[in-house]
């Protein structure tokens, strides 16, 4: 087995995170669980950028430009989008896992999607 190095010290490591305030009391257990998980691998604080937007059809797009400045190695997006009795999930889950996807192909960088 050939193993790939990690390129890059997790301390040296700057992460971007994208959040959905809606929801917010869900996303911001998210928030959190990722600022622990990032803190614990040894990702320092000052490399760690939180990005805050109204929903989760907009996290693509900060996902995006926060990718295009090339300041971070990777983007993680985090959102909550819950099931109702209408296609509404249908539609802002999958525009926003297709656009988090188009992200991480466009600027070849990690680009993770939590919701």
């Amino acid at each position: 087995m050939n193993e790939l190095p990690l390129e890059i010290p997790a301390r040296e490591c700057k992460i971007a995170i994208v959040a959905a305030e809606f929801n917010h009391f869900i996303v911001q257990q998210l928030v959190d669980g990722a600022l622990d998980a990032l803190q614990r691998n040894g990702v320092e604080d000052s490399n760690i950028t939180l990005a805050w937007v109204p929903g989760a059809f907009e996290l693509p797009l900060a996902a995006d430009v926060l990718a295009a400045g090339r300041e971070h190695d990777a983007v993680i997006a985090l959102g909550a989008v819950i099931r109702g009795g209408t296609p509404h999930f249908d539609y802002v889950a999958g525009e926003c896992s297709r656009g988090i996807a188009q992200v991480g192909l466009k600027h070849g960088l990690p680009a993770i999607l939590e919701y």
